[in-house]
């Protein structure tokens, strides 16, 4: 298996980005109109963030899901029983965020959200017929007006000594959500899991943007579009001593959406929330 970028502003740009998601599961886009400056700019304030105690007055909430997720809260992948390295920020416009921080995350957050939005529609424009069936409405239409669209800002702390035996960054998983879009990190480590046992690291040319397809999406879709595993290795030498930021957007429908006979948006993501142990 191998990650090829498509060049945003090719003609045959949205068949050869729906392809790739199709065979692996992930597209990589370059010449996308996010602005790499606020990446920039949002990696560098959030790391002066995730280093203060500022973080500590922004405490999740429970119920609502929103605010910053300590080392000591964070998720343990399905199937596994370590806690990931990170620690990181929940933001949705409707939630708490530091106010010195907010006008740029929120500019950031619509447009990815914008993004992630076109990027469905190619995807219900190259869905086949028969799997065109499955969608209980347009797929480009089921995250219109959805207020459960989570922006999240990841900080992987540096590698002490002191983690868990066998514990991981980000151990093996798959999204929940629709579509997630990600930005080149600021380090590498994310890989892709192949056909067989083999992990592939995906690229992260700083400018190119990480696309891969979610739960929800393979649920709607019978199956056509696979969610696959994905993981962030822990660094070695060196690296060790370095953070690593993340800012994936996950796009999430409307709660009510049908995804199936089985789930609505809602049943799915309290269902993966308990197998997170974060519900």
């Amino acid at each position: 298996m191998q990650l090829l970028a498509v060049d945003y502003t090719a003609p045959d740009a949205d068949k050869k980005f729906v392809e790739s998601l199709r065979q692996t599961g992930f597209g990589v886009l370059k010449n996308h109109p996010i602005e790499q400056s606020t990446v920039t700019s949002i990696y560098e304030n959030w790391q002066a963030f995730f280093n203060s105690d500022d973080k500590l007055h922004y405490a999740f909430d429970n119920q609502s899901h929103d605010g910053f997720f300590s080392t000591k809260v964070s998720e343990t992948a399905k199937g596994f029983k370590k806690k990931d390295i990170k620690e990181y920020f929940h933001y949705y416009p409707w939630g708490k965020c530091p106010p010195d921080l907010k006008q740029e995350l929120q500019d950031y957050y619509q447009a990815a959200n914008n993004l992630a939005s076109e990027l469905l529609g190619w995807v219900e424009k190259y869905s086949p017929a028969d799997v065109a069936a499955h969608y209980s409405e347009p797929l480009s239409g089921m995250a219109v007006d959805s207020d459960q669209t989570l922006l999240r800002v990841l900080h992987y702390p540096p590698i002490t000594g002191s983690e868990e035996p066998d514990a991981i960054r980000a151990a093996a998983h798959e999204d929940i959500n629709l579509l997630t879009i990600l930005p080149s990190a600021n380090e590498p480590g994310l890989q892709v899991k192949g056909t067989g046992d083999e992990w592939i690291d995906v690229p992260c040319d700083f400018g190119t943007l990480i696309v891969n397809i979610g739960d929800m999406l393979q649920e709607a879709s019978g199956g056509y579009f696979p969610s696959t595993s994905h993981r962030v290795i822990n660094p070695q030498g060196a690296d060790q001593t370095k953070s690593r930021i993340s800012l994936p957007l996950f796009l999430h429908p409307r709660p009510e959406v049908v995804l199936s006979e089985r789930h609505t948006a809602k049943t799915y993501l309290a269902e993966r929330l308990r197998e997170l142990g974060v519900a």
